[in-house]
């Protein structure tokens, strides 16, 4: 138990995400550890190699020297080439290493959490050599472990914990989002509201609202005339808000009331993260 009921929160999906990434993983034969998975140019070796190399720099272990090779082309910026980094320095270990690195890493982690005693706003290592609150930390791990929970089950055509701890933090990371996806990215216009029917595991409606100034904000309240209505399920929303899809190849999941040109450019910057 840690000290601050918060980070418990998080220290519980985190626990209950990962747990699920290793049995999954742990009865895959070699050749599966290359299956390509929805997580843009990942197998599941490379997803596996992610969580293992996030989980070990939280614990503050030294990032690998390493050299990326020049034919990664899905390597564009700076930060996906830090995040690249603890991926292909493992793109070439077996299955028995993959599962006992993540094994051990688990175990460690585990016991890191369980000892934690630091407050919430502690500032602790984030990616790039900057820093971030510990509550934050906590929070990116649960929701970044859960969708490649999916990630790996879509693969492995598993399906399962679409309504686990993990999905709540991620329904709230990606609904944080939201107002600027519609605000700033899709520019809809001044005093209108956009609202987001999502149903399936994760139940819920959420109105988005752009103020005289264009700021868009988020609420619970359903909107009397909005300019949109786009109603979803579950798997497609968060599929989509983590660029694990595009709009265009799960449309027929996808139902749209309203203002056509504003739809399709809020789906069109769908995606939060990749």
């Amino acid at each position: 138990m840690t000290v601050h009921p918060s980070l418990q929160t998080y220290a519980d999906a985190w626990t209950h995400s990962v747990e699920s990434i290793a049995e999954l993983v742990k009865p895959l034969a070699e050749g599966e550890w290359n299956r390509r998975t929805p997580c843009p140019a990942w197998s599941v070796r490379d997803v596996v190699s992610h969580v293992i190399g996030m989980e070990c720099e939280q614990l503050g272990d030294p990032r690998p020297i390493h050299t990326l090779p020049r034919d990664l082309y899905h390597v564009q910026s700076d930060i996906a080439r830090y995040m690249e980094m603890q991926v292909d320095v493992r793109r070439h270990h077996t299955a028995p290493e993959m599962t006992s690195e993540l094994e051990y890493t688990i175990i460690r982690r585990a016991r890191q959490l369980r000892n934690e005693s630091r407050a919430p706003q502690t500032m602790v290592r984030a990616p790039l050599g900057a820093e971030q609150t510990l509550e934050l930390a906590l929070r990116m791990r649960a929701f970044d472990v859960w969708v490649h929970e999916q990630d790996l089950r879509t693969t492995l055509g598993q399906p399962g914990n679409l309504d686990s701890p993990g999905a709540t933090i991620t329904r709230d990371a990606l609904l944080a989002a939201l107002p600027d996806v519609v605000a700033k990215d899709a520019g809809a216009p001044a005093n209108s509201a956009v609202v987001l029917d999502v149903h399936g595991p994760m139940e819920f409606l959420r109105t988005v609202r752009v103020d005289a100034e264009g700021r868009g904000s988020v609420d619970g309240s359903p909107s009397l005339g909005p300019a949109v209505t786009l109603a979803m399920d579950w798997e497609t929303y968060f599929r989509l808000a983590c660029g694990r899809v595009r709009a265009g190849s799960v449309a027929d999941r996808i139902k749209v009331e309203g203002d056509e040109d504003l739809a399709d450019a809020i789906l069109q910057n769908f995606a939060v993260t990749s």
